[in-house]
């Protein structure tokens, strides 16, 4: 009878204990497929805005996107290189037109082309130029402000052109980029006899790729471009108001 206990014991021992087993190795299987389920739909890392920046470039062809960058690149150039010009030729007019004045009655002419050599900007310049001919009269003053005044204007304006060639130019590329690779896409529809979307969607995002930066280009220069020409309007509007003043200041001197 013990006997009988005993393996009846040791009988529903193991059952337990096989049934344990099982439940953890089916626990661990349900883990293990649960956890291989969620890395597989995990959704890939995001990248960051100048690494997706540069894959897109990279998948648009170093062809037309190349030359897209070059007119971004030598558009900023010249972009910034006049914003420094057109900053340091800015004067305080009203400043100089004061010590002019002020040189004029203390010092004659020539104190007065003393202070305009001694400051920076177009406006010093052509009020150097009208002071130089006072001794030719007004009318002779008066005609040399005007000629240097169109001449500071051309160093201005130098090189503006070139940026708006590259804001029309940018987009322009763009596009064609994005007609060759449309003609690329339907080439290979032809040679494939059969329309499937896995054929042109590579060739068709790419073409797109060339637009964008095309016009993403030509945004940028654009705004560089409207700042400068304000500039460029407002040192013009304060050279023509110095030049009305030089002259009623050499009248006055003259009197």
């Amino acid at each position: 009878m013990k006997r009988l206990f005993s393996i009846l014991a040791l009988t529903l021992m193991v059952a337990f204990g096989t049934a344990n087993a099982t439940t953890i190795a089916n626990t661990s299987t349900a883990v293990t497929t649960v956890t291989t389920m969620t890395q597989e739909e995990a959704p890939a890392e995001e990248l960051g805005f100048h690494q997706e920046l540069k894959k897109r470039f990279i998948e648009g062809g170093a062809g037309f996107m190349g030359i897209v960058l070059l007119c971004l690149i030598l558009g900023l150039a010249i972009a910034i290189e006049r914003i420094i010009f057109l900053n340091l030729s800015t004067t305080n007019t009203k400043k100089l037109s004061q010590s002019v004045e002020d040189a004029l009655a203390s010092g004659g002419v020539e104190a007065a082309k003393e202070v305009c050599r001694n400051t920076k900007g177009p406006i010093a310049s052509i009020y150097y130029q009208g002071l130089d001919r006072t001794d030719e009269g007004l009318e002779a003053a008066e005609k040399a402000v005007v000629a240097y005044g169109g001449v500071q204007m051309g160093q201005l304006e130098k090189n503006v052109s070139w940026i708006s060639l590259f804001i029309a130019l940018a987009p322009m590329l763009g596009f064609m980029g994005t007609v060759i690779g449309m003609i690329q896409a339907f080439d290979k529809i032809e040679a494939a006899g059969d329309m499937q979307p896995s054929l042109v969607a590579g060739g068709i995002k790419v073409a797109l790729l060339t637009t964008v930066f095309g016009l993403v280009v030509a945004i940028i220069l654009q705004i560089f471009y409207n700042y400068i020409i304000a500039k460029i309007d407002s040192i013009v509007n304060n050279m023509e108001d110095a030049s009305i003043t030089l002259m009623d200041l050499l009248i006055r001197h003259k009197k």
